[in-house]
Protein backbone atom coordinates (compact mmCIF):
# COMPACT_ATOMS: atom_id res chain seq x y z
CA UNK A 1 0.00 0.00 0.00
CA UNK A 2 1.30 3.34 -1.12
CA UNK A 3 2.42 6.02 1.81
CA UNK A 4 0.85 9.68 1.35
CA UNK A 5 4.36 10.54 0.23
CA UNK A 6 4.17 8.22 -2.62
CA UNK A 7 1.21 8.83 -3.89
CA UNK A 8 1.84 12.32 -4.95
CA UNK A 9 5.11 10.88 -6.97
CA UNK A 10 3.50 8.32 -8.75
CA UNK A 11 0.79 10.91 -10.12
CA UNK A 12 2.95 13.58 -11.36
CA UNK A 13 4.87 11.26 -13.42
CA UNK A 14 1.79 10.07 -14.83
CA UNK A 15 1.02 13.66 -15.43
CA UNK A 16 4.72 14.79 -16.62
CA UNK A 17 3.99 12.05 -19.71
CA UNK A 18 0.24 13.87 -20.52
CA UNK A 19 1.98 17.67 -20.01
CA UNK A 20 4.90 19.24 -22.29
CA UNK A 21 6.76 17.13 -25.44
CA UNK A 22 4.54 19.06 -27.65
CA UNK A 23 5.30 19.11 -31.21
CA UNK A 24 6.75 22.02 -33.43
CA UNK A 25 4.42 23.00 -36.06
CA UNK A 26 6.60 24.58 -38.98
CA UNK A 27 4.15 27.59 -40.95
CA UNK A 28 4.66 28.34 -44.61
CA UNK A 29 3.54 31.93 -45.48
CA UNK A 30 4.15 34.48 -47.62
CA UNK A 31 4.47 38.36 -46.37
CA UNK A 32 5.39 40.98 -48.60
CA UNK A 33 5.83 38.93 -51.91
CA UNK A 34 8.51 36.19 -50.10
CA UNK A 35 7.88 33.00 -48.93
CA UNK A 36 8.46 32.64 -45.40
CA UNK A 37 8.62 30.38 -42.32
CA UNK A 38 7.82 30.44 -38.52
CA UNK A 39 8.00 27.95 -36.34
CA UNK A 40 5.49 27.28 -33.25
CA UNK A 41 4.75 25.05 -30.77
CA UNK A 42 1.61 23.59 -30.26
CA UNK A 43 0.76 24.15 -26.96
CA UNK A 44 -2.87 23.25 -26.91
CA UNK A 45 -1.98 19.43 -27.01
CA UNK A 46 -1.27 19.68 -23.29
CA UNK A 47 -3.21 18.02 -20.92
CA UNK A 48 -5.58 20.59 -20.47
CA UNK A 49 -5.31 22.45 -23.70
CA UNK A 50 -2.99 25.27 -23.11
CA UNK A 51 0.67 25.94 -21.84
CA UNK A 52 -0.18 26.85 -18.03
CA UNK A 53 -0.04 23.01 -17.41
CA UNK A 54 3.71 23.14 -18.04
CA UNK A 55 3.72 25.88 -15.32
CA UNK A 56 1.13 24.43 -12.82
CA UNK A 57 2.80 20.47 -12.47
CA UNK A 58 6.05 22.62 -11.84
CA UNK A 59 4.72 24.38 -9.17
CA UNK A 60 3.17 21.65 -7.73
CA UNK A 61 6.15 19.65 -7.82
CA UNK A 62 8.03 22.43 -6.05
CA UNK A 63 5.67 22.40 -3.50
CA UNK A 64 5.33 19.23 -2.34
CA UNK A 65 9.06 19.17 -2.58
CA UNK A 66 9.27 21.82 -0.07
CA UNK A 67 6.67 20.65 1.99
CA UNK A 68 4.29 23.95 1.53
CA UNK A 69 1.32 21.77 0.20
CA UNK A 70 0.17 17.70 1.90
CA UNK A 71 -2.47 15.49 0.16
CA UNK A 72 -5.98 17.09 1.16
CA UNK A 73 -4.96 20.64 1.48
CA UNK A 74 -7.04 23.93 -0.72
CA UNK A 75 -5.02 24.94 -3.85
CA UNK A 76 -6.52 28.54 -3.91
CA UNK A 77 -5.29 31.10 -6.77
CA UNK A 78 -5.89 34.18 -8.81
CA UNK A 79 -6.49 33.95 -13.08
CA UNK A 80 -7.78 35.07 -16.19
CA UNK A 81 -8.83 31.63 -17.05
CA UNK A 82 -5.98 28.80 -18.50
CA UNK A 83 -3.65 28.89 -14.99
CA UNK A 84 -7.20 28.08 -12.96
CA UNK A 85 -8.19 25.23 -15.73
CA UNK A 86 -4.78 23.85 -15.57
CA UNK A 87 -4.52 23.72 -11.38
CA UNK A 88 -8.59 22.80 -11.08
CA UNK A 89 -7.54 19.67 -13.57
CA UNK A 90 -4.00 19.06 -11.50
CA UNK A 91 -5.08 19.61 -8.24
CA UNK A 92 -8.12 17.34 -8.88
CA UNK A 93 -6.12 14.94 -9.75
CA UNK A 94 -3.58 14.98 -6.59
CA UNK A 95 -6.72 15.32 -4.38
CA UNK A 96 -6.88 18.79 -3.74
CA UNK A 97 -10.05 21.12 -3.54
CA UNK A 98 -9.38 23.80 -5.65
CA UNK A 99 -10.57 27.47 -5.68
CA UNK A 100 -10.15 29.82 -8.44
CA UNK A 101 -10.47 33.15 -8.11
CA UNK A 102 -11.05 35.11 -11.25
CA UNK A 103 -12.46 38.62 -13.47
CA UNK A 104 -16.09 38.15 -14.11
CA UNK A 105 -15.34 39.63 -17.84
CA UNK A 106 -13.20 35.94 -18.69
CA UNK A 107 -15.23 34.04 -21.04
CA UNK A 108 -17.89 31.76 -19.96
CA UNK A 109 -15.92 28.43 -21.70
CA UNK A 110 -13.30 28.92 -18.93
CA UNK A 111 -15.79 29.63 -15.99
CA UNK A 112 -17.90 26.15 -17.03
CA UNK A 113 -14.73 24.63 -17.30
CA UNK A 114 -12.62 25.17 -14.33
CA UNK A 115 -16.34 23.86 -12.76
CA UNK A 116 -16.45 20.67 -14.53
CA UNK A 117 -13.15 19.63 -12.50
CA UNK A 118 -14.79 20.31 -9.55
CA UNK A 119 -12.84 23.34 -8.56
CA UNK A 120 -15.22 26.27 -6.84
CA UNK A 121 -14.73 29.35 -8.76
CA UNK A 122 -15.45 33.17 -6.99
CA UNK A 123 -16.07 35.59 -9.73
CA UNK A 124 -14.89 39.13 -8.75
CA UNK A 125 -16.46 42.17 -10.95
CA UNK A 126 -14.28 45.29 -11.87
CA UNK A 127 -16.05 47.72 -8.95
CA UNK A 128 -14.23 44.88 -6.48
CA UNK A 129 -10.90 45.51 -7.92
CA UNK A 130 -10.98 42.80 -11.65
CA UNK A 131 -7.56 41.45 -11.40
CA UNK A 132 -5.97 43.05 -8.73
CA UNK A 133 -9.20 42.37 -6.63
CA UNK A 134 -8.92 38.71 -7.61
CA UNK A 135 -5.35 38.58 -6.09
CA UNK A 136 -6.64 40.11 -3.44
CA UNK A 137 -9.74 38.13 -2.56
CA UNK A 138 -7.82 35.05 -2.67
CA UNK A 139 -4.92 35.99 -0.15
CA UNK A 140 -7.78 37.50 2.30
CA UNK A 141 -9.22 33.53 1.52
CA UNK A 142 -5.68 31.96 2.82
CA UNK A 143 -4.97 34.18 5.01
CA UNK A 144 -4.87 32.50 8.99
CA UNK A 145 -5.39 29.42 6.72
CA UNK A 146 -2.44 26.74 6.96
CA UNK A 147 -4.15 23.93 4.73
CA UNK A 148 -4.45 26.24 1.84
CA UNK A 149 -2.07 26.58 -0.91
CA UNK A 150 -1.35 29.79 -2.89
CA UNK A 151 0.41 29.15 -6.14
CA UNK A 152 1.12 33.20 -6.80
CA UNK A 153 1.86 32.19 -10.12
CA UNK A 154 2.40 35.86 -10.83
CA UNK A 155 5.65 35.87 -8.51
CA UNK A 156 6.64 32.10 -7.97
CA UNK A 157 9.75 31.19 -9.55
CA UNK A 158 8.82 27.63 -10.46
CA UNK A 159 6.67 29.67 -12.70
CA UNK A 160 9.87 30.34 -14.85
CA UNK A 161 11.74 27.28 -13.69
CA UNK A 162 9.08 25.50 -15.74
CA UNK A 163 9.38 26.65 -18.90
CA UNK A 164 13.67 27.06 -18.50
CA UNK A 165 13.63 23.36 -17.86
CA UNK A 166 10.91 22.16 -20.27
CA UNK A 167 9.68 24.57 -22.57
CA UNK A 168 12.99 26.01 -23.86
CA UNK A 169 14.99 22.65 -24.35
CA UNK A 170 12.28 21.28 -26.52
CA UNK A 171 12.49 24.65 -28.97
CA UNK A 172 16.32 24.45 -29.00
CA UNK A 173 16.45 20.40 -29.73
CA UNK A 174 13.62 20.18 -32.18
CA UNK A 175 15.49 23.26 -34.01
CA UNK A 176 17.95 21.44 -33.94
CA UNK A 177 16.80 18.37 -35.45
CA UNK A 178 15.94 20.58 -38.80
CA UNK A 179 19.84 22.16 -38.80
CA UNK A 180 18.51 25.37 -37.66
CA UNK A 181 19.24 27.49 -34.43
CA UNK A 182 16.47 29.88 -33.11
CA UNK A 183 17.49 33.51 -33.20
CA UNK A 184 14.56 35.15 -32.21
CA UNK A 185 11.58 34.26 -29.55
CA UNK A 186 8.68 36.17 -29.04
CA UNK A 187 5.61 35.46 -26.18
CA UNK A 188 3.30 37.52 -25.00
CA UNK A 189 3.53 38.48 -21.12
CA UNK A 190 0.70 37.08 -19.02
CA UNK A 191 2.42 35.86 -15.92
CA UNK A 192 5.73 36.42 -17.74
CA UNK A 193 7.07 33.34 -16.88
CA UNK A 194 7.28 31.32 -20.02
CA UNK A 195 9.34 34.38 -22.02
CA UNK A 196 11.71 34.47 -18.85
CA UNK A 197 12.02 31.00 -18.80
CA UNK A 198 12.68 30.34 -22.61
CA UNK A 199 14.64 33.35 -22.55
CA UNK A 200 17.22 32.34 -20.27
CA UNK A 201 17.49 28.56 -21.21
CA UNK A 202 17.54 29.91 -25.01
CA UNK A 203 20.19 32.76 -24.26
CA UNK A 204 22.42 30.21 -21.93
CA UNK A 205 23.21 28.46 -25.34
CA UNK A 206 23.30 31.72 -27.55
CA UNK A 207 23.31 35.03 -25.87
CA UNK A 208 22.70 36.56 -29.68
CA UNK A 209 19.25 34.99 -29.45
CA UNK A 210 16.54 37.93 -28.73
CA UNK A 211 13.75 37.38 -26.86
CA UNK A 212 10.48 39.47 -27.30
CA UNK A 213 7.92 40.03 -24.47
CA UNK A 214 4.32 41.00 -26.44
CA UNK A 215 1.67 43.26 -25.55
CA UNK A 216 -1.53 44.26 -26.72
CA UNK A 217 -1.73 47.52 -28.43
CA UNK A 218 -4.60 48.67 -26.46
CA UNK A 219 -2.99 48.11 -23.21
CA UNK A 220 0.31 48.64 -23.22
CA UNK A 221 0.82 48.19 -19.96
CA UNK A 222 4.71 46.62 -20.20
CA UNK A 223 5.60 49.95 -21.98
CA UNK A 224 3.51 52.34 -19.43
CA UNK A 225 4.56 50.81 -16.56
CA UNK A 226 0.39 50.24 -15.32
CA UNK A 227 -2.85 49.59 -16.69
CA UNK A 228 -4.03 50.96 -19.68
CA UNK A 229 -6.82 50.93 -21.42
CA UNK A 230 -9.31 47.97 -22.27
CA UNK A 231 -8.23 45.10 -24.94
CA UNK A 232 -9.79 41.74 -26.12
CA UNK A 233 -6.45 39.47 -25.77
CA UNK A 234 -7.45 37.08 -22.41
CA UNK A 235 -4.76 35.94 -21.05
CA UNK A 236 -2.20 38.59 -21.49
CA UNK A 237 -1.78 42.20 -20.05
CA UNK A 238 -3.47 41.42 -16.88
CA UNK A 239 -3.32 45.00 -15.32
CA UNK A 240 0.34 45.29 -13.77
CA UNK A 241 3.79 44.37 -14.77
CA UNK A 242 4.68 40.60 -12.86
CA UNK A 243 7.20 40.14 -10.28
CA UNK A 244 8.89 37.69 -12.08
CA UNK A 245 9.29 40.14 -15.39
CA UNK A 246 13.02 41.43 -15.89
CA UNK A 247 12.41 43.78 -18.75
CA UNK A 248 15.70 45.00 -18.44
CA UNK A 249 16.65 41.22 -19.96
CA UNK A 250 14.44 41.29 -23.01
CA UNK A 251 14.30 42.92 -25.89
CA UNK A 252 12.00 45.41 -27.13
CA UNK A 253 8.19 44.95 -26.34
CA UNK A 254 6.45 44.47 -29.15
CA UNK A 255 2.94 45.06 -29.54
CA UNK A 256 -0.54 43.55 -31.87
CA UNK A 257 -3.87 45.31 -31.84
CA UNK A 258 -6.30 42.97 -30.33
CA UNK A 259 -8.07 43.60 -33.65
CA UNK A 260 -5.69 41.84 -36.08
CA UNK A 261 -4.79 39.03 -33.44
CA UNK A 262 -8.90 37.78 -33.94
CA UNK A 263 -7.98 38.22 -37.79
CA UNK A 264 -4.88 36.10 -37.46
CA UNK A 265 -6.38 33.30 -35.22
CA UNK A 266 -9.15 33.32 -37.55
CA UNK A 267 -7.27 32.67 -40.63
CA UNK A 268 -5.43 30.30 -39.25
CA UNK A 269 -8.15 27.77 -38.34
CA UNK A 270 -9.92 28.69 -41.28
CA UNK A 271 -6.99 28.29 -43.92
CA UNK A 272 -4.64 25.82 -42.07
CA UNK A 273 -7.10 24.15 -39.64
CA UNK A 274 -4.92 25.54 -36.52
CA UNK A 275 -7.84 25.86 -34.29
CA UNK A 276 -5.79 28.43 -31.75
CA UNK A 277 -6.77 31.36 -29.23
CA UNK A 278 -6.43 35.10 -30.13
CA UNK A 279 -2.83 35.04 -28.08
CA UNK A 280 -1.79 32.42 -30.59
CA UNK A 281 -2.59 34.81 -33.17
CA UNK A 282 -1.18 38.07 -31.40
CA UNK A 283 2.11 35.87 -30.77
CA UNK A 284 2.20 35.03 -34.69
CA UNK A 285 2.19 38.49 -35.28
CA UNK A 286 4.32 39.40 -33.13
CA UNK A 287 6.72 36.71 -34.40
CA UNK A 288 6.37 38.05 -38.39
CA UNK A 289 6.99 41.43 -36.47
CA UNK A 290 10.79 40.13 -34.93
CA UNK A 291 11.29 38.30 -38.47
CA UNK A 292 10.89 41.67 -40.24
CA UNK A 293 13.89 42.98 -37.84
CA UNK A 294 16.24 39.97 -38.77
CA UNK A 295 15.61 39.04 -42.18
CA UNK A 296 13.22 37.23 -43.88
CA UNK A 297 14.98 34.04 -43.57
CA UNK A 298 15.76 34.47 -40.08
CA UNK A 299 14.31 31.70 -37.38
CA UNK A 300 11.95 32.62 -35.53
CA UNK A 301 9.85 30.81 -32.66
CA UNK A 302 6.70 31.64 -30.94
CA UNK A 303 3.74 29.65 -29.24
CA UNK A 304 0.30 28.92 -29.81
CA UNK A 305 -0.91 28.91 -25.90
CA UNK A 306 -4.46 27.28 -26.48
CA UNK A 307 -6.88 26.43 -28.27
CA UNK A 308 -10.16 28.13 -29.70
CA UNK A 309 -12.57 26.32 -27.67
CA UNK A 310 -12.43 28.45 -24.49
CA UNK A 311 -13.06 31.75 -26.86
CA UNK A 312 -16.27 30.42 -28.71
CA UNK A 313 -18.34 33.34 -26.32
CA UNK A 314 -16.19 35.71 -27.56
CA UNK A 315 -15.15 37.89 -30.05
CA UNK A 316 -13.08 35.54 -31.63
CA UNK A 317 -16.27 34.05 -33.31
CA UNK A 318 -17.79 37.46 -34.69
CA UNK A 319 -16.68 39.34 -38.22
CA UNK A 320 -13.21 41.24 -37.29
CA UNK A 321 -13.43 44.84 -39.52
CA UNK A 322 -9.70 44.96 -40.84
CA UNK A 323 -8.27 48.53 -40.21
CA UNK A 324 -5.35 50.55 -41.46
CA UNK A 325 -1.98 48.96 -40.74
CA UNK A 326 -3.43 45.27 -39.60
CA UNK A 327 -0.62 42.55 -40.52
CA UNK A 328 -3.31 39.73 -41.05
CA UNK A 329 -4.79 40.74 -44.21
CA UNK A 330 -1.08 40.49 -45.74
CA UNK A 331 -0.77 37.61 -44.80
CA UNK A 332 -1.17 34.57 -47.30
CA UNK A 333 -0.86 31.07 -45.19
CA UNK A 334 0.62 28.47 -47.35
CA UNK A 335 0.58 25.45 -45.21
CA UNK A 336 2.37 23.50 -42.23
CA UNK A 337 4.49 20.77 -41.08
CA UNK A 338 5.58 19.78 -37.85
CA UNK A 339 9.28 18.63 -36.40
CA UNK A 340 8.59 16.04 -33.99
CA UNK A 341 7.95 15.90 -30.47
CA UNK A 342 11.28 16.88 -28.48
CA UNK A 343 12.36 13.45 -26.86
CA UNK A 344 12.76 12.07 -30.26
CA UNK A 345 15.93 14.22 -30.17
CA UNK A 346 17.37 15.01 -27.00
CA UNK A 347 17.20 11.52 -25.28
Amino acid sequence: MPTLAEVPTSKFQALGRLIGNTPLITIHFRYEGKHRVLYAKSEYLNLTGSIKDRMALRILQEAYAGNKIAPGHTIAEATSGNTGISFAAIGRMLGHPVKIFMPDWMSQERVHLIRSYGAEVVSVSKAEGGFLGSIRRCEEFAAGQPDVFLPRQFSNPANTLAHAETTGPEIWSQLLSIGKRPQAFVAGVGTGGTVMGVGKFLRERDPSIRVHPVEPAESPTLTTGCKVGNHRIQGISDEFIPEIIRLNELNEVLSVSDGDAILMSQKLAMNLGLAVGISSGCNFLAAVKAQEMLGADAAVVTLFCDDNKKYLSTALMNEEAPRPGYLAPRIELLGIGTVGRACEFCH
